[in-house]
């Protein structure tokens, strides 16, 4: 992989920043306050993953007749699991189409 055009690139957007707004900005440390992306998409997941291990446990609960869970509320938290498994299968297409529109981008 070339780097040099991106480089050029760089600085380029570098030098413009610095003739805006008189200094260069750090990429490395987000400002103070911003939500760091990464952080987020791996609470979703973890969220997701949560919700699915607690509908299998009530599910197993519910058929094996241990626990006080009846038919409706098992359903509906497996229904959920399935809704938010979906929800987070759509924002992983969205990021690989939005990822495969970045690399096909011409610098």
């Amino acid at each position: 992989m070339d780097t040099k055009g991106i480089e050029q690139a760089l600085s380029a957007l570098r030098a413009s920043s610095v003739a805006a707004g008189g200094r260069v900005a750090e990429a490395q440390s987000p400002p103070a306050g911003a939500t760091d992306f990464a952080q987020v998409l791996q609470n979703s997941i973890a969220q997701v993953s949560q919700t699915q291990q607690q509908a299998e446990a009530m599910a197993a609960n519910f058929a094996g007749g241990n626990g006080t869970e009846n038919l409706h509320e098992v359903m509906i938290a497996l229904q959920t699991a399935n809704l938010s498994f979906q929800e987070m299968i759509q924002v992983r297409n969205k990021l690989v189409s939005a990822y495969q529109d970045v690399m096909n981008m011409q610098v």
